[in-house]
């Protein structure tokens, strides 16, 4: 990540107006799209929507022609292109062979993409934006920040000051009143101009036309009002037939603003009369751009199943601490990175893409039903293709990939770390390891690791096993948390065996895009787990269940490694986390809780893996308010807390402000104990709450249901 990427963020998350607005948003925008979607089935709609954007993006060359054809039937002038050169050039020319001096424009991201504006005002022609959010960033020089907000980053006071120079005259920041000073001078730019292009959300191949949704109305007038209509469409907004329409409809305002509607829809077939008798000139470029390549690829084919709501950036943690002049080019926030990656360049994605944290928010409300997450985890694995690993990582993981090595040297450090260690944690660190704890204390690791305090519990043998999967931090800093797993397990007679050539999950290696690193770990991991004859391989870390129940698969899978997928199913079928196991054997009455006495209030946290991942939340809930907790539910209960393994290590500045709200999240719930089901998360909140010299108890699930079983 370049220092000049470094500085952007530590402006962007020490800028109060912006982190001020784009939190307010978020934090509206979640209850809000929840009342908008109330009475409709979500997972129907967005499988509708990914079935029939699935398909055109298979038949993109097919839908394209009959697009063009039902047109130009209709009076349109089709023009088809995968060069955005070429685009710009015949938009430049349609200005001039009809004298054209001044454009308005609706919002459009393709027209942002190729960089029409500076082209064309280059050329001598005015161009002047009408939606609002455009009109404002266009005022001051900036780009869009958001694929439907573009001005979303900016506060009533500064659009505010922006407007008082526009017009000379100082202006507060009554929002009705900017308003009107914006139709004020917007006006007079529709009924002057000799051109109005605008771009599309939709284009139906059935019948040629293009729909448009707005909620000003500025692109009802941009697209009536001059002579000469120009519509800029990338063709991944194609779709079949005219009847699919209706669920993107549906969907687009809902995710993109939580609205039921937008506030005009406008669909275009052919030209219209102008004033004058005479018909509109109407011209619907189809631009390419790299998007049939990306149609072709089985990875990222899905990607054009966006309809750019941008609802993956309304829920970004990141987003809303660094918004899209940081998190983006053109197109910005996770679906921007992709797209970057495709449309512009794989090496123009390169920082960008490193400031997902993998909380798979984005892929829960995408409409189009896009696996964000993982394309953005493909994009650094073809960048470590490409480029290879930074001489840091490689030695890095020459340690973790060898297992004695790397659980020597952790040994070697809970010793080295004794000066520095303060109990159970590690306040401070000198020199250039300070910011290691700067926001957070760290565990101290055990004198005594979990595989070597395993070899002397004593365990009643039962026909029933489970092999527990430790994972490093369990093993290392939190061997209590696996004592505590194996006493439940024992008590609904499962004996626990822990295999000792387990290693490291490989999520480090994988989410850093060195598959192939990861791969190795797997097929260790592999070995050492299902040499045992067990029913279960069990696991108190999320993301090390996601490692052995899905990512060993598509690790090798994105290898071609199948010689191990077998394996790697054989050991998925068996994989489940603690609490869902635990709650299977409740209800089976193999495993009973205390009950009779009431512990007092408790909040939990989600952590990412497990809700969205493994779609376990109630199971834990329900067994914490078995064991006679009173459950308090804090607010953005399942938003990330800004751990992401060793992302908090290398983005601290953004790691830091995430967890901070956290745990003011935590303390206004009252609950003097938060509980979690995973180890990473309890590193990174109960360090945070100890910086703060805060008595609220961080605890494992795994720890809290321990505490009450019954005698």
């Amino acid at each position: 990540m370049s220092n000049e990427f470094k500085e952007s963020i530590h402006r962007a998350v020490n800028n109060a107006n912006l982190t001020g607005a784009l939190g307010k948003f978020s934090e509206a925008y979640k209850v809000n799209r929840a009342k908008a979607y109330e009475g409709i089935d979500f997972e129907e709609l967005r499988g509708r929507i990914a079935e029939l954007k699935s398909y055109a993006a298979s038949h993109l060359d097919q839908l394209s022609e009959q697009f063009a054809r039902n047109a130009e039937a209709r009076g349109a002038k089709v023009f088809r292109t995968s060069d955005p050169a070429r685009v710009r050039e015949y938009i430049l020319k349609v200005a001039r062979d009809n004298g054209v001096r001044s454009i308005v424009k609706s919002k459009s991201m393709a027209t942002e993409e190729i960089h029409l504006n500076p082209y064309l005002e280059k050329a001598g022609i005015s161009v002047g934006e009408t939606d609002l959010g455009e009109w404002i960033i266009q005022l001051a020089g900036q780009t869009p920040s958001h694929m439907v907000m573009p001005a979303i980053h900016m506060t009533k006071e500064e659009v505010s000051d922006l407007f008082s120079k526009e017009i000379d005259e100082r202006l507060t920041s009554d929002i009705p009143r900017l308003v009107k000073v914006a139709r004020e001078r917007l006006r007079p730019m529709f009924l002057q101009a000799d051109m109005g292009i605008s771009g599309g959300n939709i284009a139906v191949a059935e019948t040629g036309s293009i729909v448009l949704m707005t909620n000003e109305g500025n692109a009802r007038l941009v697209t009536s009002l001059p002579k000469i209509h120009v519509a800029l469409v990338g063709i991944e907004k194609l779709v079949a037939s005219y009847a699919d329409i209706a669920p993107i409809l549906k969907a687009l305002p809902r995710s993109a603003t939580a609205q039921l509607l937008t506030s005009y829809v406008s669909i275009i077939t052919g030209p219209t009369p102008n004033p004058d008798g005479s018909l509109k000139d109407l011209h619907i470029i189809l631009m390419d751009n790299r998007r049939s390549e990306m149609a072709a690829d089985p990875k990222f084919k899905q990607a054009l199943q966006c309809i750019r709501c941008a609802s993956c950036l309304n829920v970004c943690p990141i987003f809303r601490l660094v918004g899209g002049h940081v998190f983006g080019k053109v197109y910005t926030g996770g679906i921007g990175t992709i797209l970057t990656a495709w449309f512009d360049e794989l090496k123009k994605s390169e920082d960008i893409q490193g400031l997902c944290i993998q909380c798979g928010a984005c892929k829960y409300v995408c409409p189009g039903k896009i696996d964000i997450p993982e394309l953005i985890m493909e994009i650094r694995r073809r960048l470590v293709k490409d480029q290879g690993l930074p001489l840091m990582q490689k030695a890095i993981y020459s340690v973790v990939n060898n297992r004695h090595l790397f659980h020597g040297m952790l040994r070697a450090a809970s010793l080295a770390g004794k000066p520095f260690t303060s109990g159970r944690f590690v306040r401070h660190l000198p020199l250039f390891l300070a910011d290691l704890t700067d926001g957070r204390s760290l565990p101290a690791i055990a004198g005594e690791p979990f595989r070597d305090r395993f070899k002397n519990i004593k365990q009643p043998k039962f026909k029933e096993k489970a092999a527990f999967y430790a994972g490093c931090l369990i093993d290392f800093a939190y061997p209590e948390m696996g004592e505590s797993l194996v006493k439940v397990l024992n008590k609904a007679g499962i004996e626990v065996v822990f295999p000792q050539d387990q290693t490291c999950c490989g999520a480090p290696a994988r989410y850093s895009g060195a598959y192939e690193v990861a791969a190795g770990n797997a097929i260790d991991n592999i070995k050492a787990l299902l040499d045992e004859d067990v029913q279960y391989v069990v696991s108190a870390c999320p993301t090390c269940t996601v490692a052995l129940d899905h990512e060993f698969i598509s690790t090798f899978e994105s290898l071609g490694q199948s010689e191990w997928i077998p394996k790697a199913r054989e050991l998925a079928a068996k994989t489940v986390d603690f609490s869902t196991l635990v709650k299977s054997l409740v209800d089976q009455r193999r495993l009973s809780l205390k009950d009779g006495q009431k512990l007092g209030k408790i909040t939990y946290h989600d952590s990412c893996h497990l809700k969205r991942t493994l779609k376990v939340s109630e199971q834990p809930r329900e067994l914490l308010n078995r064991a006679g907790y009173e459950l308090t539910e804090m607010f953005e209960c399942d938003m990330c807390c800004g751990m992401g393994g060793s992302y908090s290590i290398k983005l601290p500045e953004i790691s830091g402000p995430i967890l901070k709200r956290k745990l003011h999240n935590i303390r206004e719930t009252g609950a003097p104990l938060v509980a979690m089901d995973c180890p990473g998360c309890v590193m990174q909140i109960r360090g945070g709450l100890d910086q703060d010299g805060s008595a609220i108890r961080v605890q494992h699930t795994v720890e809290l249901l321990a505490e009450r079983l019954e005698d």
